[in-house]
């Protein structure tokens, strides 16, 4: 990777600043354990429960160019492959300034100073554009209430406040905010429909047992039955924070928690994000951390173009060679993109690949003659070799 790192400096911008860096995780078969397995259960991304896995780390520049890539056991937590990867890139890339850009997982506020740190042993300065994680909104309620919003110009919809020391940039999509507002009271509405059944049932219960009428056929229901349903559907849907059920009545009854409804309506549609760069306008800094989104195209990418997962080696070596050839792929495919979008073309890589990929190269044998030839070429091919400056094939 050293290597790599020496061939495309020359396409990195001379004044690289801004990095991104964000992790996925990697399905991998197998049971056995080996020695510093980095084989480990943890929670899988794309299967959303826990697997066997490693962690895979990528570091990216704004252009879409990968630098760097690392890879940890399945379990670790991503708070702690920064330092390493931050060193490396440090390292690796004579660089003065580094802006790190990284998803609301990864930076934490509390290792923060650590980072900073470890940037100015060499005479470097840190800054990082970080979203505020969604457990930390609690502490935004008084400056979410009191934020103004820029109505119109290049900073509409964006506003600037101060949290933890650093400048807090808030974004607000009203149509976002909406949606998500208009959701949430479509799901309390059904959870309060189902209850309101409930209700029904057991009055009608009551009654015809009041008249010593026959109660309708099937099972009996009972407000302990009732509260057990309501409770457990209400934690699916997680709404535990609006809907409560009150256990101290003695009938089966519920509650909507207005304030706390009030509350989450103020982080709809909401984007909060931390950074301590100072030249950074709102509007900049927003569109940094958007552009992280990329390197999660990239991901989809190994997992689907290259076929990073699943792994079936189980030496921890041999797994860091495949996550290497992988994000080598990943490289190539990236420069391809770039080449491709400066000359202007609108092929995807994945479709100029296919479209070479009819290229044959054909070797007949007569007697004691051998001809040697190549599969006539389209003037697509041709444009394509071009645009990516590649040889054209003779």
């Amino acid at each position: 990777e050293m290597e790599l790192a020496k061939q495309i400096r020359p396409l990195v911008d001379r004044d690289l600043a801004v990095v991104f860096y964000d992790l996925t995780t990697v399905r991998i078969h197998g049971e056995a354990a080996v020695e510093d397995d980095i084989r480990a259960y943890g929670m899988n991304k794309e299967l959303g429960g826990v697997a066997r896995q490693f962690v895979l780390g990528v570091v990216q520049t704004a252009e879409g160019l990968p630098l760097m890539h690392t890879v940890h056991p399945g379990n670790v937590a991503e708070t702690k492959t920064l330092q390493a990867m931050l060193s490396t890139v440090l390292q690796r890339f004579p660089v003065q300034r580094v802006i790190l850009v990284a998803d609301r997982g990864l930076l934490s506020l509390d290792n923060i100073g650590a980072l900073t740190a470890l940037a100015d042993q060499g005479g470097r300065r840190l800054e990082f554009i970080l979203a505020v994680p969604a457990r930390r909104y609690g502490e935004l309620v008084e400056t979410f209430r009191d934020i103004a919003f820029d109505a119109d110009g290049p900073g509409a919809g964006l506003a600037e406040a101060a949290f933890a020391g650093h400048r807090l940039i808030v974004a607000h999509d009203p149509l976002r905010a909406a949606e998500q507002g208009d959701r949430r009271r479509a799901r309390i509405a059904e959870l309060e429909a189902m209850a309101e059944t409930m209700v029904t049932k057991l009055d009608a219960q009551d009654a015809a047992r009041a008249t010593e009428a026959k109660a309708a056929r099937g099972r009996r229901a009972s407000d302990r039955g009732a509260y057990s349903r309501f409770t457990r559907a209400v934690a699916e849907a997680e709404l535990t924070r609006f809907l409560k059920a009150d256990f101290a009545a003695d009938r089966f009854s519920w509650s909507v928690d207005a304030d706390a409804l009030t509350e989450a309506e103020l982080f709809d549609g909401k984007l909060a994000l931390l950074t301590n760069a100072p030249d950074l306008t709102p509007a900049d800094a927003v569109a940094r951390y958007k552009a992280l989104a990329d390197i999660e195209r990239g991901f989809r990418v190994l997992k689907s173009d290259i076929e990073i997962a699943p792994v079936h080696h189980r030496l921890p070596d041999r797994i860091r060679a495949h996550a290497l050839i992988c994000f080598l792929a990943l490289t190539l495919y990236r420069v391809m993109r770039m080449r491709l979008k400066a000359k202007g073309r609108s092929a995807s890589p994945r479709t100029a690949l296919d479209m070479l990929a009819r290229i044959q190269q054909h070797t007949a044998h007569i007697g004691e003659r051998t001809f040697n030839g190549t599969s006539k070429t389209t003037p697509e091919q041709l444009d394509l070799f071009d645009a990516m400056s590649l040889p054209k094939p003779a």
